[in-house]
């Protein structure tokens, strides 16, 4: 099995899509949101018609109730009255209803694309992750996510509640008056001839503005994750400048959108004036054409007129806002399902991939290849066997591929050609479930997270409690280290471990791999910054933690390949020698002599 290597992959940002694809693809993802939506739609249209029985109300007391032949019938007004009292309460008890059914749904819905983009962030390949900005991946999970929800939830109500009126409010103009009901539409004639061009500005600003706000977000995270470099080196000054630019930047595309919503909304308000006047003056002319022909409009007609055309213009002026949102809120779904659209390619093979057997595994590489993205091959052709239970160490300058070989190693990327194999098995032919399980990676420095030192161990096994913590601590001789933090296990580690040493991460990092039992180790060696005794006390644990099982260490110190049973050399992206290191270092003038020599004379010096 041969795979080739995709091009360069980056998150995509699905600005592609038009609105309609967009919002069908968004559901698509979060099927949740239009779940119910015949009987929200029912409700809303209970609503709208609740809306517009008031002023019908209005019109017959003043027409039958108050003006009739036989003079004022207070009990018609009575009962007018009574009938408008009904009509409000049903009207807000649907409004309700349709709120909590809407609101719900769109939580749910969204709720599930936010679980989905998270979860297939932790899918992308490591490179693709690498090229894009953190804080623009944090971002399109949630306050991409947020805009939509604030959209569904609050535009997505008005917008069926003003269709609706709107809707319910012509039927009703046109049964009074149908030339003044073609009159009020003609005067929304501009407004929604624009419709189509607002719509591309606006879409194009609001996606150029969600960008931008991911840009920011970056730019202040980074610092604050980096705030002991930005102090120790005062640059507290540049990076101020940086922010500063792209917080110019983010004011200026929000601005601008601004700028083109406040053009829409003000169209929307002098449509509405338009429309107004014009059923004043054609309401007068009409009037005095029909006079004395039995076919003018009363007072309550006029009146119920002058009502329905504001629960007509309210909402069209309420949808220049809606649709802002709108385009703010597709501005933002296309980031979210550009997370979704962009392919994870180390595929899990699932309950079909192979199962790994317990014990120590065999190691192959087979003529493998591997290129970055774009760039020249970082490997090239590396061929050798591991037995299994060996202790191996690579070594090889910086830049030589070494840490390479550990990735493919434990499949955090595939390689371009060739074939890695566990035990004769191809690892891309590995369940994920079986490979995490088998193989371990204990990195230079293990990410600690902001909660206590139990909780950070059980990443090796989620499982495990306090008691069989303790027990793997003592195993590997940490035994009175952990009994010496001031909480013990229920020590908190603070941010990225902040409250531990470099070494005490490190000492964390080994105690979930035991843990986590694993049949191979591989590990990134980070001795070197710490003190000579606690570089013992790891290097014990070590020890105690690699006895029965495969290993292979990434050496960046040679006094880890003179320990090995085996030692390995990359130069460039080539093997260039194998062996125990007594017979390598006696290699006169070869790439591991000359390695050894300066790292002997660094440890002299």
């Amino acid at each position: 099995m041969t795979a080739t290597l995709e091009p360069e992959t980056r998150v995509g940002s699905g600005e592609d899509l038009g609105a309609f694809e967009t919002i069908r693809r968004g559901i698509k993802h979060s099927p949740e949101l239009v779940e119910g939506i015949r009987g929200t739609f029912a409700l809303a249209v209970i609503a709208s018609i609740g809306q517009v029985v008031v002023p019908v109300v209005v019109q017959q007391t003043l027409d039958n109730g108050l003006s009739g032949p036989d003079g004022p019938d207070l009990g018609y007004v009575v009962r007018a009255g009574l009938v408008a009292v009904v009509a409000i309460a049903v009207t807000g008890v649907a409004s309700f209803l349709m709120t909590s059914r809407l609101f719900t749904a769109a939580e749910r819905g969204l709720a599930t694309l936010r679980t989905k983009a998270f979860r297939h962030v932790h899918d992308l390949p490591m490179l693709t992750q690498s090229t894009e900005h953190r804080g623009a991946l944090v971002s399109r999970v949630t306050s991409d996510v947020d805009q939509v929800s604030q959209f569904i939830v609050f535009g997505g109500l008005l917008f069926i509640v003003s269709v609706g009126q709107m809707l319910i409010a012509t039927v009703v103009m046109v049964v009074y008056s149908w030339q003044l009901a073609i009159l009020v539409w003609l005067c929304f004639g501009p407004l929604f001839l624009s419709l189509r061009f607002f719509q591309r500005k606006l879409s194009a600003a609001y996606t150029l503005s969600r960008r931008q706000v991911a840009k920011m977000l970056s730019a202040v995270s980074e610092p604050v994750v980096g705030a002991a470099v930005v102090k120790a080196y005062a640059v507290e000054d540049r990076t101020q400048e940086r922010i500063d630019r792209e917080i110019d930047a983010t004011s200026a595309a929000q601005t601008k959108a601004q700028a083109y919503t406040s053009i829409f909304f003000s169209l929307g308000g002098l449509s509405g004036g338009l429309a107004n006047a014009g059923v004043i003056v054609g309401g007068v002319l009409l009037a005095l054409a029909y006079r004395g022909t039995g076919g003018e409009l009363s007072v309550g007609e006029i009146l119920a007129f002058a009502f329905l055309v504001t629960l007509f213009v309210g909402p069209v002026q309420m949808g220049t806002q809606i649709l802002t949102d709108a385009q703010n809120a597709i501005a933002s779904w296309r980031r979210t399902i550009g997370i979704l659209d962009t392919p994870a390619d180390l595929v899990d093979p699932g309950a079909a991939g192979a199962v790994l057997p317990r014990g120590p595994l065999s190691i192959e590489f087979d003529d493998v290849t591997f290129a970055y993205p774009g760039g020249r091959p970082v490997l090239h052709d590396i061929s050798f066997e591991i037995a299994p239970g060996s202790r191996v160490a690579v070594v090889g300058e910086t830049g030589s591929g070494k840490s390479t070989i550990a990735k493919l190693l434990t499949r955090v990327m595939d390689v371009t050609s060739g074939r890695v194999s566990l035990d004769g098995v191809d690892v891309r032919d590995i369940g994920n479930a079986s490979l995490r399980t088998s193989v371990v990676l204990v990195p230079q420095e293990g990410f600690l997270f902001d909660s206590t030192l139990a909780e950070n161990v059980r990443y090796g096994r989620l499982d495990a409690t306090d008691a069989e913590i303790e027990e793997a601590a003592r195993v590997l001789g940490l035994g009175d280290w952990l009994a010496g933090l001031p909480d013990g296990v229920r020590t908190r580690v603070g941010q990225r471990g902040e409250s531990l040493s470099a070494g005490e991460r490190q000492l964390v990092a080994l105690l979930r791999a035991q843990l986590a039992d694993p049949d191979l180790l591989v590990l990134d060696e980070a001795t070197s910054a710490v003190d000579p005794r606690l570089e013992m006390r790891i290097n014990r644990a070590l020890e105690r933690l690699m006895s029965g099982r495969t290993s292979v260490t990434i050496a960046h110190r040679l006094s880890t390949a003179e320990a090995a049973d085996e030692v390995i050399v990359v130069d460039a992206g080539h093997l260039a020698q194998r062996g125990p290191h007594r017979e390598l270092v006696a290699q006169t003038g070869s790439t591991y002599a000359r390695l050894h020599a300066s790292w002997v004379a660094q440890q002299g010096s």
